[in-house]
């Protein structure tokens, strides 16, 4: 594949984005953003949390999105990447739990979990969802490879990618995160510079 095929695989794939509920039901896409992006704006107003998990090379989306969210829209944001945390989860409980654990300790009701995996088949990723659920939080999920994946119906809104490579799947998620995100820092923009020009009339 030549750059130019590349490129064309990867719009190909962002257009076939579906979206669906929890029970399976379509959602067309830009209601799914909308209702994902409403939701998040939501927790921050509220100061509740958003937490994000992956493996690999999703953890360092998960990482990079939190640090975004938390710097560009003041947004409490959480990962689990502390290796001392996750080798001791790991040890003691099993790397399935290295994020259902900590989540059943930090998640509070009202709190989003945004669950990224290229398989859908990451048991740690399917337990941290499970856990979310349990405890009354909001699911986001992002995965691909085969379209009845493991995630692809756990989540109250998930995002799938027909994509057939690692490679592939990562460089859409990435797109689809930062399109969320960006939302969310432009709505905050907007408000703090309507609450900067009404400080700016007080004054007048």
């Amino acid at each position: 594949m030549n750059w130019s095929q590349n490129i064309t695989a990867i719009n190909f794939l962002l257009k076939s984005l579906l979206a669906y509920d929890s029970l399976g039901n379509k959602i067309e896409t830009d209601k799914a953003f909308f209702l994902w992006t409403r939701q998040s704006y939501k927790i921050r107003k509220n100061s509740n949390t958003i937490f994000l998990v992956g493996n690999g090379a999703s953890a360092s989306m998960a990482s990079h999105m939190a640090a975004d969210l938390a710097n560009n829209a003041y947004v409490n944001t959480q990962v689990f990447t502390d290796i001392s945390l996750m080798t001791a989860i790991a040890n003691d409980v099993g790397y399935e739990y290295v994020f259902s654990t900590p989540l059943s300790q930090c998640m509070q009701k009202g709190d989003m979990l945004i669950a990224i995996s290229s398989s859908g088949n990451s048991p740690n990723i399917i337990q941290a969802v499970k856990k979310t659920t349990l405890l009354g939080g909001t699911t986001i999920t992002l995965s691909a490879m085969q379209k009845n994946n493991a995630l692809s119906s756990l989540g109250d809104i998930n995002f799938y990618l027909p994509a057939k490579t690692y490679g592939l799947a990562e460089s859409c998620h990435a797109a689809i995160l930062h399109f969320w995100a960006d939302h969310i820092i432009e709505a905050v923009t907007k408000e703090n510079d309507c609450a900067a020009q009404m400080q700016t009339k007080k004054r007048a």
